[in-house]
């Protein structure tokens, strides 16, 4: 792959504030965008006839294409989603014990934003869409608050970067405009967890700007949390 070099930062980026009670208008307003998706998908793409540009190929060895063009992109997104809505469903399947009040919401509102983001990716990308891939969670201790809280950390600040580092290579700008909506959610996700472990600090945003990662970047570090091998190697690079 030719994507460009990075540094080596550590596994931390900053990021924006949350809130948590607006939950039940956020899954109503998606809930309806979703609908109107597939709706326009019955006679072409979801997001277009022009914008998505390859359907994935599944290699022998059972590794799982992301595509090319806009529609590689959007599966890449839908691959980081697919992970985070799978890790925030299990988080609140057992919850930790002394899972406060405010954590308790915190999480069950970002399980629920998480599971809205992957089912509306799946939803635009129709036939192109990935299929549903195997998440390896054996690194966590779900009994822990810090392993869990952590670990949140890692999904969102890697989540924002990759957002940051891919809106370049859209082509689209209605599907620049879709990940503008998300990626400032996933910004707030960020700042929740963030301050949940370091509360009333200038953890929630300890820099002015928010770092961004190629996707070859982001997929090494979200496959440490993935069973299924995926290949981004045919997305557009910058």
């Amino acid at each position: 792959m030719s994507y460009r070099n990075e540094p080596n930062e550590e596994f931390e980026l900053p990021h924006c504030a949350a809130e948590s009670d607006g939950r039940r208008t956020f899954l109503k307003l998606t809930g309806g965008a979703m609908a109107a998706l597939a709706i326009a998908g019955a006679g072409a793409n979801a997001l277009g006839e022009n914008r998505l540009f390859s359907i994935p190929v599944a290699p022998q060895d059972g590794t799982v294409d992301l595509g090319s063009g806009d529609t590689g992109i959007l599966n890449y997104a839908y691959a980081l989603e697919q992970l985070e809505a799978a890790y925030y469903t299990q988080v609140m399947s057992a919850p930790y014990a002394g899972m406060t009040a405010e954590e308790r919401q915190i999480l069950t509102d970002l399980r629920d934003h998480e599971i809205v983001h992957r089912e509306f990716f799946k939803v635009a990308l129709g036939a192109n869409a990935i299929p549903a891939l195997v998440p390896d969670f054996g690194k966590v201790n779900f009994n822990s608050r810090a392993s869990v809280l952590k670990t949140a950390q890692i999904f969102e600040d890697l989540g924002v970067s990759a957002y940051n580092g891919a809106g370049q290579l859209l082509t689209d700008p209605q599907n620049l405009l879709l990940a503008g909506k998300i990626v400032s959610v996933e910004a707030r996700h960020a700042a929740a967890i963030r301050d949940l472990l370091k509360p009333r600090s200038d953890s929630f945003a300890p820099k002015p700007l928010d770092v961004e990662r190629s996707p070859g970047t982001v997929l090494k570090l979200a496959g440490l949390f993935i069973k299924t091998k995926i290949s981004g190697d045919n997305l557009p690079k910058a």
